[in-house]
């Protein structure tokens, strides 16, 4: 296996269960623990996506030159597009509106639920659909 190949296994392998860990793992239990309440738990998620998000970004940079470097099957190439724009609707179109919906609930506007949490929600499926064909064809 060459040093692209071997690159972009490892780190498409990782983002995947950072996702995983993250998305479907803590985001949904944090709610459950005791006396965490819903400012605090939204606190705590705007911090930790922003976090993951920001590897991601290093993630998306580190593939892109690697698949110019080892110009993976189409197969590879198509599932990264799908991740790395899947990523960029959820920074640019979805990120903004949920940053605006927890500031209200954070500073005790409660209106309506957003959303937008289910349209992020579905673009991490996709991304995970996405990381998991890409990894399995570079394999």
């Amino acid at each position: 296996m060459s040093t692209p190949t071997a690159v972009q296994v490892a780190v498409t392998f990782v983002w995947l269960g950072m996702v995983l860990a993250i998305s479907f793992l803590e985001a949904p239990l944090k709610f459950r623990a005791p006396n965490v309440t819903l400012p605090i738990g939204l606190g705590i998620g705007r911090l930790v996506f922003r976090a993951l998000n920001a590897v991601e970004l290093v993630f998306a940079a580190v593939l892109v030159p690697a698949a110019f470097l080892n110009q993976p099957s189409a197969a590879v190439t198509t599932a990264f597009v799908v991740v790395v724009g899947a990523l960029a609707v959820q920074l640019v179109a979805v990120r903004p509106g949920l940053n605006r919906r927890s500031d209200e609930v954070l500073a005790g506007r409660v209106g309506p639920r957003s959303r937008g949490h289910y349209v992020y929600v579905a673009l991490e499926l996709i991304k995970v659909v996405g990381l998991l064909v890409a990894g399995v064809c570079l394999l």
